[in-house]
Formats: structure tokens, C-alpha cells, sequence
């Protein structure tokens, strides 16, 4: 069984044991979380919610971190202008520790 959830204004499909980064979520690391269901399937079946379903999808922090570094260079050849700036996003692991799916659509 597979849900896809919403969070940090981006969607994930998740299944139970799965370790998912996220965007940055308040919490320390044990702390147990729920997400909006958007959609729930299982050999082939697919429920889709309108908007979400009134199924549950809870997880565990694992980690809170930063992820690789990105880095940004700006050149501008005939100014002498060179910038080198970098960047580390911060994320939130969390394992999906249950996927409990009800019929009933929420409104």
C-alpha cells in the first residue's frame, strides 16, 4: 500500500518503512507526525481524495539537517565582477511508521 501526501507545498508517495526528506519541519528528532492523504493505492486500486481523503499517514523525525551545498558563481567578464555565494537547504527525515486508509472522503 502507497499514499501520496502533501507537505511543504510538495507531494510524496510514501509507503510504510519508507525514510522521506522533506522541507524543514518544527520538531526534534522522535517527535511523531500526521499528513494530508491526497491519494491512497494498493494492487492497481487507486482512491483519489477531493481534495484529501480521511485517511492517515503517520511518521517519525529521524534527522533534522542541511543538505548539500549548492553554489552560485556570478561573473561578469569585462567588469571584474565575481560573486561565489553558496547555499544549504535544511531538511526533515522522517519514517513513515503507518499508512491507516478509511473509504470516507473528507469535505
Amino acid at each position: 500500500m502507497y499514499a501520496v501526501i502533501r507537505t511543504g507545498g510538495k507531494q510524496y508517495r510514501v509507503s510504510e518503512g519508507d525514510v522521506v526528506r522533506l522541507e524543514r519541519l518544527e520538531g526534534k528528532v522522535g517527535k511523531k507526525l500526521t499528513f494530508d492523504v491526497l491519494a491512497l493505492g494498493d494492487n492497481g486500486d487507486l482512491q483519489v481524495g477531493a481534495p484529501t481523503l480521511k485517511a492517515k499517514v503517520t511518521g517519525a523525525i529521524v534527522e533534522q539537517g542541511k543538505g548539500d551545498k549548492v553554489r552560485v558563481f556570478k561573473f561578469k567578464k569585462n567588469s571584474q565582477y565575481k560573486i561565489m555565494r553558496g547555499h544549504r537547504q535544511p531538511f526533515t527525515a522522517v519514517k513513515i511508521t503507518e499508512i491507516s486508509a478509511k473509504e470516507e472522503e473528507a469535505e
